[in-house]
């Protein structure tokens, strides 16, 4: 069993919402792995963050994403640094992995300085212009598929999502090039 797809990118790329949407076009069920995380420790993301440090919430998500690999078989979102973990990104290359892009205007606009994303929390336009630029090697790295997100709603994204994820599956290809 694996996952239909999973959905990586930038925090304020619409992971979550375009999984959601993408999850109900194709009838299957949608799975975060933030959710996971939050249940497994028994608190929210920011708290783990503060409480326990980075340290331990990639720990707890690592775990998280080698049991969604394993367990489900719907859409799947990782979280935004998902993909800082070597063991992650391996465990990502035998996946239909779909990067959504997401410029630097659209994800500061998006995420509106949010107080749920704990490492944007001190000077949010810096660190999210430094993350980006850190971590669209390691996006473009696992993806299978990359999907623009700038300037689009939603429910286009998904709707392209949707349509490159039925052309591989013509064709065949779990992992397409």
């Amino acid at each position: 069993m694996s996952p239909v797809c999973v959905l990586v990118g930038p925090p304020g790329a619409g992971k979550t919402t375009v999984g959601q949407l993408l999850a109900t076009a194709l009838r299957v069920a949608f799975r975060d792995t933030d959710a996971d995380i939050e249940a497994m420790a028994g608190k929210t993301v920011p708290d783990i963050f503060v409480e326990d440090g980075e340290e331990a919430f990639r720990t707890l998500e690592s775990a998280a994403i080698a049991t969604a690999l394993r367990e489900f078989d719907g859409v799947l979102a990782l979280g935004a640094g998902a993909v800082l973990a070597p063991a992650n990104r391996q465990r990502l290359r035998d996946q239909r992995v779909v990067f959504l892009s997401t410029g630097f205007a659209d994800a500061i606009g998006r995420v509106r300085l949010s107080a749920g994303r704990p490492l944007l929390a001190i000077n949010p336009r810096a660190t999210l212009k430094r993350l980006l630029e850190q971590r669209l090697p390691l996006y473009e790295e696992v993806a299978t598929i990359t999907v623009k997100t700038d300037g689009r709603t939603p429910e286009e994204v998904a709707a392209e999502v949707g349509a490159a994820l039925r052309a591989t599956r013509d064709l065949g290809e779990k992992h397409p090039q």
